[in-house]
This record gives structure tokens, C-alpha cells and sequence, in this order.
């Protein structure tokens, strides 16, 4: 599967009942609750990472990554526009990004 099919899957699934979809259920309840449980889902895989648990890991970072699209749906951000924000980056290092961003502040 590509992040763009499980973009689309998220968007099917925003489109159904509340009754019959969990992402529907959880996009009715608003972008805070979208935020509250991607958060919840990225503290599950900062702790296996931390135990040196692969298989959890694994696990939970589809979790981070499929309620990161949720999120993102919630609040009508496409993965085109984080793919572009991505590409902007491309050809910058991290580092000087970094250092761009402290000198904004």
C-alpha cells in the first residue's frame, strides 16, 4: 500500500456513517479529539521504540501514521500539501532549516 492509497482509504472512510466507520466516528467528534488520539498513538510508539520493541513499533507507527491522516483530514490538509512542504525541504539540511526557523523567533 502507498500513503497516497491509505490517504484515499481515510477519505472513503470520512465519508461514511459514524455508525460504521471508525474514522468516521472519529472525525464527528472534531479535530481536537483527531489531535488527542494521534497524540495518544505517538506516545504508544515513542514507548516501544524506548522497550526496543520492533514488532510493537511496527505496529504502532501505522497506528501514528493512519491517525496522522485522520488528523490532517480533520482539518482539510491534503498529503499533496505536506508531500510539497516535504519537497520545499529537499534540497535544505535539517540543519539549516533548523537554525532558519531560531532566527524567525
Amino acid at each position: 500500500m502507498t500513503l497516497e492509497e491509505l490517504f484515499d482509504i481515510v477519505e472513503e472512510r470520512a465519508n461514511a456513517s459514524p455508525d460504521e466507520s471508525w474514522t468516521a466516528c472519529l472525525l464527528s467528534k472534531g479535530p481536537e479529539k483527531c489531535a488527542e488520539k494521534f497524540g495518544e498513538e505517538a506516545v504508544e510508539a515513542i514507548i516501544e521504540a524506548a522497550k526496543g520493541h520492533k514488532t510493537g513499533l511496527i505496529k504502532e507507527s501505522a497506528d501514528v501514521i493512519f491517525h496522522l491522516f485522520v488528523l490532517l483530514r480533520s482539518q482539510d490538509i491534503t498529503l499533496s500539501e505536506v508531500m510539497d512542504e516535504l519537497t520545499s525541504r529537499q534540497f535544505q539540511s535539517g540543519l539549516a532549516e533548523k537554525a532558519a526557523r531560531s532566527e524567525k523567533k
